[in-house]
């Protein structure tokens, strides 16, 4: 049986109170608008595009292979690679439509390792003839016991902040996600709000994203990565139901 209406009650339904200023209310108040789910059973090529061939650059030390991307009893599989040249192969998925305001969630487990970074995100830029705007949650392999949220509005970002999660999320499945709408984004680690932000929140629609990748001259940020390779990192399921 598909896993839709796991995702429909994890996603939807359950997460409980969000404060708005001082005044809480329901998720299931905020957001009864259309659903999309993302089960990650097989390789969906109507709704989703495997990266391939091709570098970001800059801090990121590796090409996408479409290869670093398999499927396996329900499990969607993301992997570091060595390319046999010296160099890095990472694995990155995004969705083929679009999404705006609304709540996105994913139930994953991150890479452990100095120098890597595993993601769940939305983004949008001028690659795609837009502004840049992006929203992100983002695992450090340096210390899996945090997960660091952060944001991009027209391009400004420096909105990081890293959350304590009082586990080690590379060890276990767990859901995290954030509620985007027109003036604040709330992150949530298992349902739970945990984080807020309020200043100049993205506003373009963009695709939802997740990868895995080496860092490099991000020493400070990453820790140096080691080569260790391969490493995976593990997603169940990502959904998005649109703010009503």
């Amino acid at each position: 049986m598909r896993k839709f209406s796991k995702l429909i009650l994890g996603a939807t339904l359950a997460i409980g109170l969000i404060f708005q200023g001082s005044i809480p209310c329901h998720a299931s108040n905020l957001f009864s608008g259309s659903y999309d789910g993302f089960d990650l059973s097989y390789y969906e090529g109507d709704r989703m595009v495997a990266s391939d061939g091709w570098s970001n650059g800059g801090m990121f030390n590796c090409v996408w292979k479409n290869s670093n991307v398999s499927f396996n009893q329900g499990i969607m599989t993301l992997s570091i690679q060595g390319d046999q040249k010296g160099g890095y192969t990472g694995g990155e998925v995004k969705t083929k439509n679009t999404y705006g305001y609304g709540m996105y969630n994913v139930r994953m487990k991150p890479i452990k390792n100095n120098g890597v970074v595993s993601s769940f995100f939305t983004y949008t830029g001028p690659s795609y003839g837009t502004r840049w705007d992006e929203i992100d949650i983002e695992f450090l392999g340096k210390d899996t016991t945090k997960v660091q949220f952060n944001y991009y509005t027209n391009g400004v970002g420096n909105h990081e902040y890293l959350y304590d999660l009082g586990f080690d999320a590379s060890k276990e499945f767990h859901q995290y996600g954030f509620i985007w709408a027109p003036d604040h984004i709330t992150w949530f680690v298992d349902n739970q709000p945990v984080y807020t932000a309020w200043d100049n929140i993205p506003s373009t629609p963009g695709y939802i994203m997740t990868n895995v990748w080496p860092g490099i001259n991000v020493n400070e940020w990453l820790n140096p990565f080691d080569g260790k390779v391969p490493l995976y990192a593990q997603y169940d399921w990502f959904s998005y139901t649109k703010l009503d």
